[in-house]
């Protein structure tokens, strides 16, 4: 008879490891996690990192290959100081959303650090990539590589043919407008990377024959269409209102060459490839977290890894987990790992061992027992949001002690706008989800009209939300990044959408025409 020792033998002893040893530590981790745990993964490409790569990957936000531009070494350069000061560690790991999954280990890790780390990210974050509905929605695992490797070689051909200073502006421009670089709805064809390439030329012929045919409506050539030219036809024209600011500069900005539309395209996409991730943070690390642990449980359980590594383990994992409480100097709000690895563990609790608030609270899943299918159905389903509002319960309301206080400025004092009955739960939970909501995160600001028979003049409109207006001194500043680019003069007006109210307007006089970047 087999026993489990003999089936799973020790995986390392020590601290040790080599290159076999991180084979044995996948193909084992891999076990657990398709056949005991059902995760689904695309396969995995594991790369051992020094910590200065590591440093570089961080600057270049997570992605080795992305472009240079001089932004990323100033965060090399900042992240380098605290590291080596001895002010701030480095992750233990970088995991890359794509087919095959990129996993980028640093080579300093202890072999149980190894074993922790391949367990969070290439199976973990891994499959969260593949499964979760806005990854599959925005992203595309199968050809961004492909299309960085082809971006970064695009923009290294344009600062040798037009200039590194000509193509630095240009992305310094592009950087500070790309939280405004998104599609936040669904478009009719889904995104594909690897086509790209090969669609640049044609698309560029395109181009220029749309924007002939945009730009014949200016004053003194057609009368007769000018005429013809109403706010209401301008605007279905342009189909206005557009909320991607970069989309609409790329096919429209009148003096713009293709190669900097090229430049403004890829920016964009970037930023797209990275619009989930924004709004999964708590849940991407709540399910790493939590099938880590699941895993790293079972490796010892089963006799893959011995008491000291499973010890060292479950301090790691307990440094990940630790939430600061609001009066520690070093509070900078909810830890995602440690919120996210709760609510996880909560949710088995209430598949597995429900009290009769949980059966009132969660009757879907309360006492169903098939946990870890549960939480693989929330992790395909929800986002932050939409996690938090329907998933965080009064249990963990209480244990975490959470509160909400209603700050008015124009009150002398603050409210405790609810406590722990079940009406305080419910309005906790929503007020803390809506925190997480993508329409509180950003600003909402969109292209409103153009004045195509006049001046050209770009019309901007902020909703704001509760009164709250857009920093000024920023604001300002990418105004005139705006106007660069667009040529002409640009408003941006902000408003209070219920009322129709206007609140505010910033008005950028067109750029002269040696200020121009084209």
């Amino acid at each position: 008879m087999v026993t489990v020792a003999e089936r799973y033998p020790l995986l390392f002893e020590g601290s040790d490891w080599d290159f076999g040893t991180i084979q044995r530590i996948h193909d084992t981790v891999r076990d657990v996690a398709h056949n005991q745990l059902g995760l689904g993964t695309y396969p995995n490409q594991i790369e051992v990192i020094t910590a200065e790569q590591m440093l570089d990957a961080y600057a270049s936000t997570g992605m080795p290959q992305l472009y240079r531009h001089w932004s990323f070494g100033k965060q090399f350069a900042h992240h380098e100081m605290v590291y080596r000061k001895g002010m701030g560690g480095l992750a233990y790991e970088i995991v890359i959303n794509s087919n095959p999954c990129i996993s980028y280990i640093m080579e300093e890790n202890s072999a149980m650090m190894q074993t922790l780390v391949i367990a969070h990210a290439a199976f973990g974050h891994n499959h969260f990539f593949k499964n979760n509905y806005l990854f599959r929605q925005w992203t595309d695992a199968e050809g961004i590589l492909d299309y960085l490797a082809f971006a970064k070689r695009y923009i290294a051909s344009c600062e040798e043919r037009y200039g590194l200073s000509a193509v630095e502006r240009l992305l310094d421009v592009a950087h500070s407008l790309q939280s405004q670089g998104v599609h936040r709805y669904p478009r009719r064809a889904r995104l594909d990377l690897k086509a790209e390439k090969q669609r640049e030329a044609e698309r560029h012929a395109h181009q220029e024959q749309v924007y002939n045919d945009l730009w014949r409506t200016v004053p003194g050539l057609n009368q007769h269409a000018v005429g013809r030219s109403s706010a209401e036809r301008r605007r279905a024209l342009l189909k206005l209102p557009e909320e991607n600011i970069l989309y609409f500069l790329e096919k429209t900005a009148p003096l713009l060459q293709p190669w900097q539309r090229e430049v403004l395209r890829i920016v964009r996409h970037v930023a797209q490839y990275f619009y989930p991730q924004s709004q999964t943070k708590i849940m991407n690390e709540g399910c790493a977290t939590w099938c880590h642990y699941s895993i790293m449980t079972r490796l010892h359980e089963q006799g893959s890894i011995n008491d000291g590594a499973f010890l060292e383990f479950l301090q790691s994992h307990a440094n990940v987990i630790m939430q600061p409480t609001y009066d520690k100097p070093y509070y900078s709000g909810l830890n995602p790992y440690a919120i996210g690895f709760a609510m996880m563990q909560d949710i088995v609790r209430i598949c597995e061992t429900p009290e009769d608030e949980d059966r009132a609270w969660f009757p879907d899943i309360a006492g169903r027992g098939d946990s870890v299918e549960v939480l693989k159905h929330i992790w395909a389903n929800f986002r932050d949001e939409s996690f938090l509002s329907q998933y965080l319960s009064p249990r963990l309301i209480r244990e975490w002690r959470l509160f909400h206080l209603e700050d008015d400025a124009t009150k002398p004092t603050m409210v405790v706008g609810a406590i722990h009955d079940e009406r305080g739960y419910r309005r906790i939970r929503n007020a803390l989800a809506r925190q997480y909501d993508i329409g509180w995160q950003q600003a909402d600001i969109q292209i409103v009209d153009v004045d195509l028979d006049g001046d050209r003049q770009l019309t901007l409109q902020h909703a704001t939300v509760n009164g709250v207006l857009l920093y000024e001194k920023d604001i300002e500043q990418v105004l005139q990044n705006l106007a660069a680019v667009w040529g002409y003069k640009v408003v941006l007006r902000e408003i209070d959408p219920a009322a129709g109210k206007l609140l505010k307007e910033y008005v950028v006089k067109a750029p002269q025409r040696d200020g121009l970047i084209v």
